[in-house]
């Protein structure tokens, strides 16, 4: 007989309707009917055109800001370090994939240190118009870098972002999805932690008609860290949607998942499904997954699905989160019993609620502007910032 170890029974493919099996071959991805768990909340009808093989259209312009030293190349199909990370988790991740002739690679050297981030502005410029995208981001051992992905204007655009943080790497990435309220927009972005690396995720979506994003992590040894922030913002109509999944696969790793959401105007719809898996090699590891939704009026919904699956003992700590509601009502109380206005109230408190994730992102200049987004956000249902009186 010979023996197995736990290691090697810890790292199989996951057997679970949560996790459909990986694939780079679209025929092992049929098309949903919505029964699906992974599918049961997207609209289908609404995105029926990304669901189907089409070529890549001339409707997308991508502009690149990168420091010195930072290596900007291509990788066909079947070239690494495309497809060495991310392998499709879902019929629009594989049709990206498979309907991208090549691959933007975005290389940050050795032991670099980025005083500046690497940026890359995706101009969409037609709503009608098909996009198949893959976007690489290698970030070499014991480096230090931002790369921020911005996406504005019109277009139907199937998007994989892999991105592979070397041991010691300390990477930031950055999804703004700013786009057109025409625009369609779904995709992967998965990463692959090394050992003792560093990794920060900040996805932030306030435009288009329909955005579903699934953000994936696993590791590549112990002493990774990987931190997973988010604020999204609905307005009657819109869709948003995102789905994360965090694979501790190794020992003493860490994560931290914080996404905050905020709804308003008929039919606006924001989905949030995150899904931590502990595996039996996942000794000393320590997690932690939240969610909080404001729905701000009448006619919004919210769906939050925090899972949480273990399987060893073995761990620092475990847990998870979501609420969903109107205003605080005793926050409300606080800065209205001090003289200021009801709606001027309600603002700062929505204000509050994302300032705190939108500070962490790091850069000045995306912070101010997804601030001003907030705003120009609020003022059609509570009305421009007004001056506050000094509390007494």
């Amino acid at each position: 007989m010979t023996e197995v170890p736990n290691v090697a029974g810890a790292i199989e493919t996951i057997e679970s309707h949560l996790h459909p099996k990986p694939s780079f071959d679209l025929a092992d991805h049929p098309m949903p009917d919505g029964r699906e768990e992974v599918w049961r909340f997207t609209p289908l009808r609404r995105i029926k055109a990304l669901l189907e093989p089409a070529p890549d259209a001339d409707v997308l312009t991508v502009d690149v800001e990168a420091p010195d030293g930072v290596e900007i190349s291509e990788a066909a199909a079947g070239e690494a370090p495309r497809g060495t990370v991310l392998v499709p988790g879902d019929r629009i991740a594989a049709l990206a994939d498979d309907g991208a002739p090549t691959a933007q690679v975005v290389r940050i050297p050795a032991n670099a240190e980025l005083s500046e981030p690497v940026r890359l502005h995706l101009r969409g410029t037609d709503a009608a118009g098909r996009v198949n995208r893959v976007n690489v981001i290698v970030a070499e051992p014991n480096s230090k870098a931002t790369v921020v992905l911005r996406h504005t204007g019109s277009a139907q655009v199937l998007e994989n972002v892999e991105i592979d943080v070397q041991p010691g790497a300390n990477l930031t990435v950055v999804s703004l999805q700013d786009w057109a309220d025409d625009a369609l927009h779904a995709g992967e972005h998965t990463a692959r932690v090394g050992r003792d690396a560093t990794y920060r995720h900040v996805n932030v979506s306030f435009g288009g008609d329909v955005t579903r994003l699934h953000t994936n992590v696993f590791y590549d040894g112990p002493g990774g860290r990987a931190e997973m922030f988010g604020v999204y913002f609905a307005d009657a109509g819109q869709h948003i949607e995102h789905r994360l999944f965090v694979d501790h696969n190794a020992p003493e790793t860490y994560s931290h998942v914080d996404y905050r959401g905020a709804l308003q105007g008929k039919d606006a719809h924001t989905v949030w499904v995150g899904d931590v898996l502990i595996r039996k090699v996942a000794e000393n590891i320590e997690t932690y997954e939240t969610n909080k939704n404001l729905v701000l009026t009448e006619g919004a919904r919210a769906d939050s699905v925090p899972n949480l699956e273990i399987e060893t003992g073995e761990i620092v700590g475990a847990g998870h989160s979501s609420t969903t509601g109107r205003f605080d009502d005793e926050q409300l109380f606080y800065l209205t019993s001090r003289g200021i206005d009801p709606d001027e109230a309600k603002r700062l408190v929505v204000m509050g609620f994302f300032v705190e994730i939108i500070r962490r992102i790091g850069i000045p200049d995306v912070e101010e502007r997804l601030i001003a987004e907030v705003e120009r956000e609020l003022a059609s249902t509570i009305g421009t910032a007004k001056s506050v009186p000094e509390a007494s």
